[in-house]
């Protein structure tokens, strides 16, 4: 995809989302508002699973650090929630470089049961500390402006992906991103050519963490309550989900599956947590036959009626 291309879709996407709040009421302003969320969400573990090859399960616990940071310095401390996005995210970013420099020479299953340990350590801690985190009554925390408008969230919802995508975009088309697919490929070969790729994968990690954390902040303060259910397994595995069923390895794969997943969700809730089950299921099975996901069927579809054609 060329840059004149991505940005002119980026515009249309914009200018898409910009007038939802003219043509839809507020629960499905909501909807609209979580599809972003998971949007974002998505593609950042994206960067690290699709691009550098490296399966953390850690991506949900470090949008919690950003929304329990954040949260617990305007709930407790009085800063305004805009800062304390910023403080969440460069907490998330902080936490993201430590257990990148300690786990990630290790790789493959040993880095997944790693950050897997990790994330539910900090999940256990948050549930079974009250003083801060209120535990699984959850922390109320304030809004990020004055007055709650679904409107006004979807538009900071909507900066925010904008942000996370561009970030994202710039990056795997940069040569950051050249070591970043080299060290997916083939590490021996990548490091033969001078490549540091215990660097790279840190690097990765930590920038994924950061816009987990960014995610993560933004969530709360919309909900105006942060729970244990956002650092939880079930939240990393529907993310693991959108990005797999939607694509994992390519750009616009995560942006649909979030969007997909969490539209179905809507219509398959009243089975309670079975949906994650679901997901799972159908990402396990879309990883075994069609690896490429939603994209990678589309893209085999249109290869076929060109074919076709010819």
């Amino acid at each position: 995809m060329k840059d004149k291309q991505f940005y002119a879709i980026l515009l249309a996407f914009t200018g898409l989302f910009s007038l939802s709040p003219f043509v839809l009421d507020d629960y499905n302003l909501h909807v609209v508002i979580v599809c972003l969320f998971y949007t974002m969400m998505a593609s950042s573990w994206n960067l690290i699973a699709g691009y550098t090859g490296q399966v953390s399960f850690a991506h949900a616990a470090f949008a919690g650090i950003g929304a329990y940071t954040s949260g617990i310095l305007a709930a407790k401390a009085g800063f305004s929630p805009w800062v304390g996005v910023g403080i969440g995210v460069v907490a998330a970013a902080v936490l993201g470089l430590g257990v990148g420099v300690l786990c990630l020479r290790m790789g493959g299953i040993y880095l997944s049961l790693t950050t897997l340990g990790f994330s539910e350590i900090l999940h256990i801690i948050i549930t079974n500390e009250y003083e801060f985190t209120r535990g699984t009554m959850g922390l109320q925390v304030p809004g990020l402006i004055a007055n709650y408008s679904k409107s006004a969230y979807l538009y900071i919802f909507l900066a925010g992906t904008l942000i996370i995508l561009v970030v994202i975009y710039k990056l795997i088309h940069s040569n950051v991103g050249l070591n970043f697919r080299a060290v997916q490929n083939d590490e021996r070969a990548a490091a033969s050519l001078g490549v540091n790729v215990v660097r790279v994968r840190v690097l990765a990690f930590t920038i994924s963490s950061a816009l987990a954390g960014l995610a993560g902040a933004l969530y709360g303060h919309y909900l105006l309550l942060v729970t244990p259910e956002i650092p939880s397994l079930n939240q990393q595995f529907l993310v693991l989900s959108m990005t797999v069923i939607g694509g994992m390895g390519s750009f616009v794969g995560p942006i649909v599956g979030a969007f997909v997943l969490e539209v179905l969700s809507e219509y398959i809730r009243a089975y309670g947590e079975y949906h994650v089950l679901v997901f799972g299921l159908v990402a396990l099975l879309m990883a075994r036959f069609f690896p490429k996901g939603l994209i990678g069927l589309l893209q085999r579809r249109k290869a076929g009626v060109k074919m076709a054609a010819a």
